[in-house]
Order: C-alpha cells, then sequence, then structure tokens
C-alpha cells in the first residue's frame, strides 16, 4: 500500500519550508518512525518520519525545493522491500509549487550540485561542469572523474586544467609580451542563497535597530572570587551534580538578582504598553553551523547553579542537533551572549527583540588592576549591557550592570540574595 509523506502542520506565522536534507533516496528500504527529510522553516528545523516499513518510493520535492503545510514530499510503499540500485538519479527532480512569488533556487552549493547530479543532461554531467569544462579549454574526456558513478566534479576539471597549465613549456623570454601576467589559477566565487534561518536572523537584526533605541554601557568585573570557588568546588560539584560548573550559572543567577532589582530591564514595550515580567525566563544566545540561536531557559530564579548548568547543556545539545522546538524559542524576557568563549574582548550586543536588555559577557583575561591601594593581576572581564533607552533610562542601566559586578566579585551575596 502506498502512503503520502506529508508536510506536517507548520509553526505559528510560518506559512513555508524549505528541503533541507534527505537522508533515504528513492529505493531504499525505511523503518517506521525513521527520520526520512528535514524542513528548514525560518524558527526552527522539522523532522519528517516513515510512515510505516517498507521503501521510500519516490522523492517529490528535491534538496532546496519549497514547500507548504500538506504538501508531499514522498511517498512510501508499505510492506515492500528494497530492490537492486538502478542508474536513476538518487533524487528527483523537484516537482514545480504554484506561488505568487518566483520560485528561488535550491541552496545547494556548486560543488555539491554537481556530484549530486541534480543537474544532469545527456553527456552525464551537470551545466557548471560543461561550462567550467568550456572556460577552462578541456576535453571532459581527458579528464578522469571522482565523483558518483565516475561523474567530473569541479575539483576535478580544476586539477586536470592546473596540471596542463604546469606542464606547458615556457615560451622563450625574448618572445612573451612584458605587460601579460599570468594567474595562478581561477578566482572562485560561489553564490548560494540564504537559509531561511539566516534569512531571519537578518530580518531580526535589522528590525531591532530600526525599532529600538538602542545603546551600550559597558563595566568590568573582576572574577577572581568566582574563579576560586569553582576550583575548590568542581570536582565536588561534578561528582554531585553530574554536570560541570561553569561560569554561566554564576552570571544567570547574578543576573536574575539584578532584574529583581531593576524590573524595568525585564519588561517589554508593547505599542504604547510597558509589560513588566513577574517571572524570569533568561534567553541563552547558542552559536550553530546555521546561525545564532536564543533558547529559553525557564523561571530561571526558581534554578539551583546544577539545575542552570544542566538546562544550558540541554538547550545547547539540542540547539547543535537542530531539535529545538517553537516553545523552546519563545518567550524570553532577558538575554545573555557569551562571546567570551570565542576569544571577543569587547562588543555591543544586539537586542533580541521584544526583550529591552541583553548582558554581553567576554574574555576572561589576566590584568593589572588596583586593589586596596596595590596593584595586583586579576582575571577581568569586560561586560556590555545593551538596552532600549525608550524603556531603560541610563541610571538604570547603569546601577544593574554594577549590580551583577557586585555580586560576581563576592558571589556568597548570590547565596544569601543580597
Amino acid at each position: 500500500m502506498s502512503i503520502e509523506i506529508k508536510v506536517p502542520n507548520l509553526p505559528e506565522s510560518v506559512s513555508e519550508a524549505t528541503v533541507s536534507t534527505w537522508y533515504k533516496k528513492a529505493g531504499d528500504a525505511v523503518k517506521r518512525d525513521e527520520n526520512l527529510v528535514d524542513l528548514e522553516t525560518d524558527k526552527v528545523v522539522l523532522e519528517v518520519p516513515a510512515p510505516a516499513d517498507g521503501v521510500l518510493k519516490e522523492v517529490r520535492f528535491a534538496t532546496g525545493a519549497t514547500v507548504g503545510a500538506g504538501d508531499v514530499v514522498g511517498i512510501v510503499e508499505e510492506g515492500a522491500t528494497a530492490s537492486a540500485p538502478a542508474a536513476a538519479p538518487a533524487v528527483a527532480a523537484a516537482t514545480p509549487r504554484p506561488a505568487a512569488a518566483t520560485p528561488k533556487p535550491a541552496a545547494v552549493p556548486a560543488p555539491a550540485a554537481a556530484e549530486a547530479g541534480a543537474d544532469e543532461e545527456a553527456d552525464g554531467q551537470g551545466p557548471a561542469i560543461r561550462k567550467l569544462l568550456k572556460e577552462m579549454g578541456v576535453s571532459a574526456a581527458d579528464v578522469k572523474g571522482t565523483g558518483k558513478g565516475g561523474r567530473l566534479t569541479r575539483e576535478d576539471v580544476l586539477a586536470f586544467a592546473n596540471n596542463q597549465t604546469a606542464g606547458k613549456p615556457t615560451a622563450p623570454a625574448a618572445q612573451a609580451p612584458a605587460a601579460i601576467v599570468v594567474p595562478a589559477g581561477p578566482r572562485e566565487e560561489q553564490r548560494v542563497p540564504m537559509t531561511r534561518i539566516r534569512q531571519r536572523i537578518a530580518e531580526r537584526l535589522v528590525e531591532a535597530q530600526a525599532t529600538a533605541a538602542m545603546l551600550t554601557t559597558f563595566n568590568e568585573v573582576d572574577l577572581k572570587a568566582v574563579s576560586d570557588l569553582r576550583a575548590r568546588y568542581k570536582e565536588s560539584f561534578e561528582k554531585t551534580h553530574g554536570v560541570k560548573l561553569g561560569f554561566m550559572s554564576f552570571f544567570v543567577r547574578a543576573a536574575v538578582e539584578a532584574l529583581k532589582k531593576f524590573p524595568a530591564v525585564n519588561a517589554s514595550i508593547d505599542g504604547t504598553d510597558v509589560i513588566y515580567h513577574g517571572y524570569y525566563d533568561v534567553g541563552i544566545a547558542v552559536s550553530t553551523e546555521r546561525g545564532l540561536v536564543v533558547p529559553v531557559l525557564r523561571d530561571a530564579d526558581t534554578l539551583s547553579f546544577a539545575d542552570i548548568e544542566k538546562g544550558i547543556a540541554a538547550l545547547g545539545v539540542k540547539a547543535r542537533a537542530n531539535k529545538l522546538t517553537m516553545a523552546d524559542l519563545t518567550g524570553g524576557t532577558f538575554s545573555i551572549t557569551n562571546g567570551g568563549v570565542f576569544g571577543s574582548l569587547m562588543s555591543t550586543p544586539i537586542l533580541n527583540p521584544p526583550q529591552g536588555a541583553i548582558l554581553g559577557m567576554h574574555g576572561i583575561n589576566p590584568r593589572p588592576v588596583v586593589v586596596d591601594g596595590e596593584i595586583v593581576v586579576r582575571p577581568m572581564m569586560y561586560l556590555a549591557l545593551t538596552y532600549d533607552h525608550r524603556l531603560i533610562d541610563g541610571r538604570e542601566s547603569v546601577l544593574f550592570l554594577r549590580t551583577i559586578k557586585e555580586l560576581l566579585e563576592d558571589p556568597a551575596r548570590l547565596l544569601l540574595q543580597l
């Protein structure tokens, strides 16, 4: 029995998705609930599982195609067994889907498209390879292909052309025109469409700059007390709770205590109203291969240090595995971003609308500072607070950041909530 594989209901406010990755090709055996294809929206990646055991009979939308809720992306023949591989391409050509806008090109880099054979014609080579062969003055018959089924890749053609150039005899110096410069190799460019998530990130960044009155204030914090505390208890903490004691739990706890003292920093603007949130859902920025995402740590004020570390670790794993849901990404009241993990010394983070503020952490570096009239070397970090000046005054932002500094330089105050 043939069973249709349909695009599931998309998240609210999302009308389309892009076919990101097929994990099976037509003719492959599949198992019920096995992930067949990833669909990328501008917010999350959706997995579409196999509806039954059998064989993937048909793929109707290739990688890069645009689909909507309810579209049939493939067919599974229930109970069938896989047959010997055929000579047909692994992925069927994308079925055109009616749309008001002009269809966008598939988000596949040129080398990958050549190897996949997505644009093959009668001569067995894709248009990009045929064009490159013509530009380089090379015959396809002279080049040994390393791609699937012996097909040529871009690298095969370029390597052959460079070897041919290197092997040609050099003309006598007297006959060579003095003004001619021979390039060492081709100057390559690739034009690749943005992923839906990268487009959404770009839109939100521009939106934040266009709608909010963003201003950033800075301070620095001496992390010796926190570093000493971590060094003293890190082994017993990990043994007891099964998770490492990092810096993020201290910053989250310090931020929550500061938010309690300055509720405007935990607020947001909705039209002409200010919404003061009586809870503390802290967004934690996570960098992934697909772009920056900000999953939310719910009710951070109720969490222990161990709960915070476990929560952040779990969100990071989900983010990098493309398993975040809409519930993970919505509803934050304040955000923290840590550029220090990449070596950042100082930056001005951009707001995550509709939130009114975001805390930027940076690298921890030993620097000379004055303590009790003496110059000593301490592990120092620059802090940055970007805030919406429509909602938060300069006094509140400065005192908020100073409160975080004071709590981190005397972490016993976090435990005593002072």
